[in-house]
């Protein structure tokens, strides 16, 4: 007969952790693709990390808030404002590409075949997660090519159902201005993400855009 394993705790008592690590676990929560277990994993292992470790950890993200801003006429991240884009006579300024994140701009930065500035929205129409045109940097778009000489918007978007949505949401409201509109070539797989498309795709994509 097998004995029953005994018990040396009152099961009615549940095991609680520290509040300090349910607060960093329930931060790095927020971070996309991050789940509970996932977040605990890290807290741990920086727990568990040197002194010197867990510093450098600590002040790159005091950094980070500390030393960045967002620009505030293409809402990129950067450390000056307007960022070293928009400030720059080099660039073309009648072209403007609108992508969703800091991290689309980047990896159109890496093609190197693109000279004009940017529009990052801070995402995209998701009626499902609550995201309206209220959530994104829209307006901003909309009287910045109604003010300043634009000749071309390059709407560079997710080729997902979101990334769609929003492309011909942007489209109708542009169409007054009398703008140049253009997407970028069907090269790009649908449900990719655009940071990680890679450059040479990317590249030809862009080289490659059409008129929407």
């Amino acid at each position: 007969m097998t004995e029953k394993p005994k018990i040396y705790r009152n099961e009615e008592i549940p095991y609680e952790e520290p509040e300090a690590v349910e607060r960093a676990v329930n931060a790095f929560k927020r971070l996309p693709g991050i789940g509970d277990r996932t977040a605990r994993r890290i807290i741990y292992w920086l727990l568990g990390a040197s002194k010197d470790t867990f510093g450098e950890f600590v002040d790159s993200l005091k950094n980070l808030g500390e030393q960045t801003k967002t620009c505030s006429i293409c809402f990129n991240i950067s450390t000056s404002d307007p960022c070293h884009i928009c400030s720059s006579p080099e660039r073309d300024h009648s072209t403007i590409c609108v992508v969703a994140e800091p991290q689309d701009l980047a990896a159109i930065e890496n093609t190197r075949i693109y000279n004009g500035v940017y529009h990052i929205l801070g995402g995209v129409l998701d009626p499902l997660k609550g995201v309206g045109p209220e959530q994104l940097h829209i307006d901003e778009l909309i009287k910045r090519v109604s003010s300043e000489e634009v000749n071309e918007v390059i709407l560079a978007l997710d080729p997902s159902n979101e990334g769609e949505i929003t492309a011909k949401h942007l489209s109708k409201l542009l169409a007054p201005t009398g703008v140049k509109i253009t997407v970028l070539a069907r090269g790009i797989s649908s449900g990719s993400t655009l940071e990680f498309v890679d450059p040479k795709t990317l590249t030809n994509a862009l080289m490659n855009r059409k008129p929407i």
